[in-house]
């Protein structure tokens, strides 16, 4: 076997034509070639596959039932291959309590640092917590009223599961009488049965005190006795106040008593109850009713509707609003008066309710009164008990809609409670530390002084949190915070967070494969990651890695050159060899633009726009530093800077949001900003994401850009058709009557392997067709509705030259690079960049109304050069309609050819958040604090 090369021989998945291809081993490689070329099909889907299934194949069957099987790529042979990992653009897990920090398990090891070496401070009085002696306990009870009856507690289990038969038992013979169990008293002499899969808090009761004089030497002796039981804690629960306090021999404050418990790695968790803040249980945010939501037009009165909750209950003898009646009247609060001019303890009164019980008398629709005192809830508060108890998913809906994410009041977004909140290292707290940027913690750890025997202590943790640290600001990561929620990621800094904890791991003698590292990365930091990829390399690892950036090409030991076009024209190697070599080949046109034979041409002249403007007035979200921003319309806009400079705040979270705020009522909240003028100037927003299409196999393009309706029309107009009575729902497989029913319009059928992988078969009845044999006999152009949906777009365009209307809708898949795709293609199978497209295509189809504003994230994500060229004529052609296009991009083409660019920066995250500069190209060249400045006049000159 050849150990210098990966050999492939007959690779035949997806569009790839029988192809060979010879991969040097222990090289940086990079695959390359036009979007839908199968340089993806290549990579990850017959090289990384294959290593996969080869490991997965290795183990036994019992392992294999919990990984699940991977199916044999279409491929004759593969020699050469090592273990393989691939490190993909999906974003990490949406879970709300998935961050920076515990996905690259620096969490894990800062937990561990504060559990060793950390020192407790009482948050009120400033001074070290230390163990308390017993004295000090009975001191901070006689604070006490006489008369007070007190219980002396000793947790024997703290969130354990289990029966804890034996510990009952053990405690019966110690002449223990009575526990709690869960906060529920119970005696021991009974038979106690807990479920053994549910976590359980155990106390003991000590004793039970009257505290009246002479009392202090019998509390002492219980405080002594449920000390030795728990090994140094106890609670004295107050019973007539219904409060309890928690001494410890550990750490405690002198002065007030704050106690912390015996300092774990798992008290720092806030995934933990122990360490989690109690009122958001360690999410950092509440869903809480919004005032906007529930107040939307706060010049309106009570009684004109101005509370949206009650805006068909006024006047009405519903129980819910007699009773908020009551309430308004108790307090003198005018139902006339606009809700803007209510005052603070008004509105306090009529969101939160009365601050003291309430008489009142009511009279039900069928005569029934009733007389009843009580305290009576205000809108809000009634909403989110409501919402709580609501058992019915339209209620919850309905409850819902007046509710928003709010920052936790208790822990204020940091997620743990104040025990957990007071323990330092280096005089900051653990929320303090993960609130800091990348590359702010490093400096910090650095920089951090422990006495000697600290320093021992923390030596090995100390040196894999500075590790990690270093990994993510070599990849470009350093504006990020450790505390940011996983999910708010995009999917390049998803992958570089992987690639940081997979050079972490140091392993040799590895394939690894990626999926366009580059994206979402400013030009400037494209060296750091660059520099990754080949220590990964020097590690002794083969890094195959899928990309169309020219500084990573040029940087490459090989280049693969997929090609020549798209899909059905794609799938075989045009060129292989080192950069130089692919340059010479005539036949690569990758290679034309690394030596500078085809390029984008730079506009000669710059539109003029409009003369109107969207302006967004002090702009406060995360690192914006209060800042004034003019969008100028009927222009192309780029939106630039550093990766974590601010532009997707800016633009997604304020200005998209605002826009759909105030054009549809959207219920999602804008990023903090004082104002924005010129909204008037708009009438429709349409933001291009690049989140999938749809999820199932049933969307596809021809769905979701609405084309298959007129193709289902034209079918239902042919004379076969019309004979048989079939309408255009017959021409559809997502319902009964013209789709197959034994796969109900799937085309496939799922077959369940226990510990093998799925199966997915084509269905026998239809033969993978979708539609039952009737309604495939009815033909136009001699064509069933099925071989329609099996056409490329490019195929399509002839097929329906003479039908404008379907043409033109199908033209406009093809205009955005898209024409190798089938009609009927599954939305599953198309990558983040080629669904932004289908929805570009989708609204290019629209009538342009010179008044739409046309928002895109990173659009260039997975396109070729010879692509973004194509691309960048689409959205010429929606400005020269009229609309506006406004770009967050890093891509240099895209930028050079913008009528205005808004640069932040200087850097990402604190330091970021200002215009470095704005206005044309050639001003933005000229600005010597700008990084997108100096990159960009290289490439104007």
């Amino acid at each position: 076997m050849n150990k210098d090369k990966i050999i492939i021989k007959g690779a035949r998945v997806n569009n790839l034509k029988n192809i060979d291809v010879e991969i040097p081993r222990d090289k940086l490689v990079i695959m390359t070639g036009l979007s839908g070329s199968g340089k993806t099909s290549l990579a990850f889907d017959t090289i990384y596959a294959e290593g996969q299934r080869r490991y997965v194949e290795s183990l036994s069957a019992y392992a294999r039932q919990f990984l699940g099987g991977v199916e044999k790529p279409d491929v004759d042979s593969i020699e050469g291959l090592s273990p393989s990992i691939a490190i993909d653009q999906k974003t990490t897990s949406n879970n709300p309590r998935s961050t920076v920090g515990t996905v690259t398990e620096i969490f894990d090891y800062l937990r561990l640092l504060y559990a060793r070496v950390g020192h407790a401070y009482c948050p009120e009085h400033h001074v070290l917590i230390e163990s308390q002696t017993i004295k000090q306990m009975v001191d901070a009870i006689d604070a006490y009223k006489d008369g007070t009856k007190l219980q002396v507690l000793a947790r024997m289990c703290k969130n354990q599961k289990g029966t804890h038969k034996d510990l009952f038992e053990e405690l019966m013979k110690d002449g223990f009488v009575r526990v709690q169990v869960d906060g529920e008293s119970m005696l021991l002499e009974d038979e106690i049965i807990l479920d053994k899969n549910k976590k359980h808090n155990i106390d003991v009761v000590v004793d039970r005190i009257v505290k009246k004089e002479g009392y202090r030497s019998r509390l002492a002796d219980s405080l002594e006795t449920a000390l030795k039981l728990t090994g140094g804690e106890a609670i004295v629960e107050n019973l007539s106040e219904k409060t309890e306090k928690l001494f410890s021999q550990h750490l405690a404050c002198p002065h007030c008593g704050f106690s912390v418990p015996k300092l774990e790695p798992r008290l720092f968790s806030f995934n933990n109850p122990l360490g989690a803040c109690p009122d958001c249980k360690g999410i950092g945010v509440k869903n809480e009713v919004d005032d906007d939501l529930l107040i939307p037009d706060w010049s309106l009165s009570i009684n004109q509707g101005g509370l949206r909750y009650f805006k068909t209950s006024v006047g009405t003898d519903r129980i819910e609003w007699q009773r908020f009646l009551v309430l308004c009247r108790e307090y003198n609060i005018d139902l006339d008066k606009p809700l803007k001019d209510f005052s603070k303890k008004e509105l306090k009164i009529i969101l939160r309710g009365s601050d003291r019980p309430i008489t009142y008398t009511i009279e039900s629709s069928s005569g029934n009164v009733s007389k009843t005192t009580k305290y009576i809830e205000g809108v809000k508060t009634l909403i989110e008990r409501r919402f709580e108890e609501t058992t019915s998913s339209w209620s919850k809906e309905w409850y819902a809609s007046f509710m928003a994410e709010h920052t936790c009041p208790t822990c204020q977004g940091r997620r743990l409670n104040d025990q957990v909140l007071s323990v330092v290292v280096g005089g900051i707290n653990i929320s303090q530390f993960t609130d800091m940027s990348i590359e702010k913690a490093l400096n910090f750890m650095n920089e951090l002084k422990l006495n000697e025997t600290e320093a021992k202590i923390a030596k090995l943790i100390i040196k894999e949190i500075q590790d990690r640290l270093t990994f993510l600001n070599n990849v470009g990561l350093g504006y990020l915070t450790l505390s940011r929620r996983a999910g708010g990621l995009s999917g390049g800094e998803a992958q570089r967070i992987r690639l940081a904890t997979q050079i972490g791991s140091r392993l040799t003698g590895v394939l690894y494969v990626l999926d366009e590292p580059s994206i979402g990365l400013h030009q400037r930091d494209n060296e750091k990651l660059i520099q990754t990829l080949c220590n990964m390399r020097d590690l002794g690892n083969s890094v195959v890695v899928v990309e169309h950036d020219e500084d990573t090409m040029r940087a490459s030991d090989y280049i693969i050159d997929i090609g020549p076009g798209a899909g059905v024209h794609g799938g075989e190697v045009i060129a292989a060899g080192t950069p130089e070599e692919i340059m010479k080949n005539p036949n690569s046109i990758t290679g034309k633009y690394l030596s500078g034979e085809y390029s984008i041409p730079v506009p000669k002249k710059h539109r003029k726009g409009n003369g109107l403007f969207i302006e967004i007035k002090g702009a406060k979200e995360n690192n914006l530093k209060n800042i004034n921003v003019k969008f100028p319309l009927g222009k192309f806009i780029c939106v630039t800077g550093v990766s974590g400079s601010g532009k997707s705040t800016l633009v997604n979270e304020i200005l998209c949001k605002a826009v759909r705020a105030k054009l549809y009522h959207s219920k999602e909240k804008p990023g903090l900003h004082k104002e924005i003028l010129g909204l008037e100037n708009v009438d429709k927003v349409i933001e291009v994401s690049q989140d999938p299409i749809g999820r199932t196999p049933r969307s596809n393009p021809v769905t979701y850009t609405g084309v298959f309706d007129d193709i289902r029309d034209l079918f239902a107009k042919t004379p076969e058709a019309k004979i048989r009575g079939y309408d255009k729902g017959r021409f559809s497989f997502n319902v009964k009557g013209g789709r197959c029913e034994a796969c109900q319009g799937d085309g496939v059928k799922r077959i369940s392997m226990h510990f093998l992988p799925d199966v997915y078969v084509p269905c026998e009845e239809c033969g993978g067709k979708r539609y039952n044999e009737e309604t495939l006999q009815v033909t136009y152009k001699d064509k069933t509705i099925y071989d329609v949906l099996e056409m490329t777009i490019e195929d399509a365009i002839d097929f329906f030259d003479n039908l404008a209307r379907i043409r033109s809708k199908i033209q406009t898949i093809s205009d955005v690079g898209l024409g190798y795709v089938k009609l009927g293609q599954s939305a599953t199978t198309l990558s983040g960049g080629e669904a932004q497209r289908v929805k570009l295509a989708s609204e290019l189809q629209k009538k342009a109304t010179g008044k739409t504003v046309y928002i895109l994230d990173e659009p260039t994500t997975g396109l070729h050069s010879h692509d973004v060229a194509r691309l960048i004529e689409v959205l010429n052609r929606i400005v020269d309609q009229g609309d506006t296009v406004i770009v967050i991009e890093h891509n240099l083409d895209v930028i050079k050819v913008a009528d205005h660019i808004i640069d932040l920066g200087l850097e990402g995250g604190d330091n970021g958040g200002t215009i470095v500069v704005s206005g044309t190209p050639e001003k933005v060249a000229k600005c010597a604090e700008s990084h997108t400045g100096r990159f960009l006049k290289k490439v104007l000159e």
